[in-house]
């Protein structure tokens, strides 16, 4: 029974979190104009 509780409170603040970061939304700001590096470097 106490292995309930403890999931029902984990589930319960896991979802509180969500809600939360929903509501604040994402931050503002801008994305990188430089490309990512997607290669591999050659090996020497």
């Amino acid at each position: 029974m106490r292995a309930l509780i403890a999931a029902a409170a984990g589930l319960a603040a896991a979802l509180a979190l969500v809600l939360t970061v929903t509501a604040v939304g994402a931050p503002s700001g801008t994305t990188s104009p430089k490309p990512l590096l997607t290669t591999v470097p050659a090996h020497p």
